[in-house]
């Protein structure tokens, strides 16, 4: 018979373990988990039997004993559709997810060494967590994936295990961990597909785009489909190949068939079009989503975010409310409080900031790290110098993505330390990616350093690509084109012909007096000191070429390098 979930599939939330079950533990974090092994000695041969009895055990715990009645196949249950989902390598929704959940539980508490079943339990906990916000079930997630690890080992063949694991560790953001035991099954199955989809995360945390782009390329290599051009679509955006990003996501948004899958990529078809600047298709796209499965929580906020683009304020608070209502993400907290801090409305802004803190430090006992956002926080909001430290602290750890970067020098800008801040920033710019908080930022930076023309063309660059990026920085980007003004007339500075030479002044003629006699016919009269060449510029007074330099200045500060 069916085993079904233990509570409504509607209810939004997965089964709570009982009192007894082992496998709740506290949050120690992904790295708590002892690395796996350097090398592996363990066959191919040995790892394919492993998959294929982990395969035929699921299966029978999964598959439905028919009762007889009727001779056309059996309806896929909630249970059969999330397997089906997480084989394909296709977001469930999360109802079945919830149904997968509660499956896995009651199954292993009669078959608490079931290897196969625990790492599918751990692996759902971690989904679950991701797509809820729920970080408690980050620590439940570790044990179960632990004592699937104990009923058997990677080396015997529980590579899904440590996939669970690399998975975990990436929702906690600790992407050396991911990267490590990613590289792990990597070297044992290379031709396990599942594997890379973790380690596309793990090599995008740490900033490694080659890295990232390999793994992107064999994913699609040994996975066909939707999931290889959603994973395709978010390279190329990450590179800031817009019309390509665009193209493959449509496709992969035609080609979905599930309700979460379709979600997912009209999903990421709302994110697109918020960054081009064009709120009003994103609307579309993130409508789309939720009409397709309403438990795309994400697209409330992306569609919070596009209407305050379109000046619908009080529909965007509502959006945002229901959001942090349904996914209480700390980055929707800021967001919103920017809203309100733009709007005037100050008390409401400090609210939603003390709730980031406090998301952030529930976050932190379940072992996620959450510093980047924080310092973000921190930088606009807080202490800019607390900012810095946090990042240092990410970059020391490899934390090396744009994301990061651009944090990083903005961090330091705000510190007062903009020198150093301009490194980082023009790193997180030059990765390609087309972000525009990264482009005001560069500019901002650069207009503090006095180098004009660069800034001058960041800061068109960010109001051109997103015109509403931020409704407390996009109206400073414009504030600060307008301060900066238009590029001098007649090119850049460095480029205008050098001012005509003074003339030479003409030496008098002699007197009659003053001329040698002449000794002899055809005796030449003495040659004078060759005077300075009329063609040889004088030199200029240094008074008059600092005044010169002094007006030139802000021309010659990025006028040469304006568009």
């Amino acid at each position: 018979m069916d085993v079904m979930p233990q509570q409504d599939p509607e209810s939004g939330r997965p089964p709570e373990p009982s009192p007894q079950d082992p496998y709740v533990m506290p949050a120690e974090g992904a790295t708590a988990v002892p690395p796996p092994p350097p090398t592996l000695r363990t066959t191919l041969r040995r790892a394919a039997f492993g998959a294929v009895a982990a395969g035929v055990l699921l299966a029978g715990a999964l598959v439905a004993v028919g009762d007889g009645e009727g001779d056309g196949p059996k309806e896929p249950g909630p249970v059969e559709r999330a397997e089906a989902a997480t084989t394909a390598g296709s977001p469930a929704s999360l109802s079945d997810l919830t149904a997968l959940i509660g499956d896995r539980q009651k199954w292993v508490e009669s078959h608490p060494r079931d290897a196969p079943s625990l790492a599918t339990l751990g692996t759902a906990y971690v989904e679950w967590a991701r797509r809820s916000a729920d970080t408690a079930y980050y620590a439940r997630a570790e044990e179960t994936l632990k004592r699937s690890l104990e009923a058997r080992a990677g080396e015997r063949g529980n590579g899904e295990a440590w996939v669970g694991l690399a998975a975990l560790a990436n929702a906690r953001h600790d992407f050396l961990a991911a990267k490590r035991w990613g590289e792990t099954v990597k070297r044992q199955q290379p031709k396990a597909w599942s594997v890379y989809p973790v380690l596309i995360d793990a090599y995008t945390g740490l900033g490694d785009q080659k890295a990232a782009t390999a793994a992107t390329e064999k994913f699609g290599e040994l996975r066909k489909g939707v999931p290889a051009l959603a994973r395709t679509a978010e390279l190329y955006r990450g590179q800031g190949w817009r019309e390509d990003a665009l193209a493959t996501a449509r496709e992969a948004a035609d080609r979905a068939t599930q309700p979460a899958e379709k979600a997912e990529a009209l999903h990421r078809l709302g994110e697109l079009a918020w960054e081009r600047g064009e709120p009003e298709e994103a609307v579309a796209q993130f409508d789309a989503a939720l009409r397709t499965d309403a438990g795309q929580h994400a697209s409330l906020a992306g569609r919070a975010r596009a209407l305050v683009a379109l000046e619908r304020t009080d529909e965007a608070l509502a959006a945002y409310q229901s959001a942090l209502e349904k996914l209480p993400r700390p980055e929707y907290a800021l967001e919103l409080g920017e809203l309100y801090e733009s709007l005037g409305l100050d008390g409401d802004a400090r609210t939603q900031y003390t709730a980031l803190r406090e998301m952030v430090a529930g976050a932190k006992r379940a072992g996620v790290d959450e510093s980047l956002l924080l310092a973000r926080f921190e930088a606009d909001h807080g202490d800019p110098d607390e900012a810095v430290e946090l990042l240092r602290g990410q970059w020391r750890e490899q934390h090396r993505s744009a994301a990061v970067a651009d944090a990083l020098g903005w961090a330091l800008h705000r510190a007062g330390k903009s020198d150093e801040g301009l490194e980082y920033a023009q790193r997180a710019a030059d990765t390609g990616v087309r972000n525009a908080s990264y482009a005001y930022h560069l500019g901002m930076i650069q207009r503090e350093l006095e180098d004009y023309g660069p800034a001058r063309r960041n800061l068109e660059q960010a109001v051109r690509t997103n015109p509403a990026f931020s409704p407390l920085a996009a109206p400073l980007a414009r504030q600060a084109l307008e301060a900066l003004g238009e590029p001098p007339p007649g090119g850049p500075g460095d480029m205008q012909p050098p001012p005509p030479p003074a003339p030479e002044p003409k030496p008098e003629p002699k007197r009659e007096a003053e001329r040698e006699p002449e000794s002899g016919a055809g005796r030449k009269t003495k040659p004078e000191a060759p005077a300075a060449s009329s063609k040889s510029p004088a030199p200029a007074p240094a008074a008059s070429q600092e005044a010169a330099a002094g007006s030139a200045a802000p021309a010659e500060g990025g006028a040469s390098k304006s568009p």
